[in-house]
């Protein structure tokens, strides 16, 4: 049972390089979804950034498809970035 579903305990935040592990990203790739506004929720405390185990679960199922050509999201793009890639 995870932490996250047991009643009266706090929910586990990670920093962003154990968020980057957990999802199997690099951490500069959890960097640039935050910079874009295309990741998962997080918070700010104090001048830490970390983020909510659900929030990444939740992230991470929210890009679940089928086949190649389910609809999904459209990715924001970063600055510089040409539209189609």
């Amino acid at each position: 049972m995870q932490q996250d579903t047991l009643p009266n305990l706090p929910p586990r935040y990670l920093r962003t390089p154990e968020a980057a592990r957990f999802l199997g990203l690099s951490g500069r790739t959890l960097e640039k979804h935050r910079s874009f506004g295309s990741g998962p929720a997080y918070r700010k405390i104090g001048g830490r950034v970390v983020y909510r185990l659900a929030d990444l679960q939740e992230w991470a199922e929210s890009g679940a498809r089928q086949s190649t050509s389910d609809p999904g999201t459209r990715v924001a793009r970063g600055p510089g970035r040409p539209a189609g890639l």
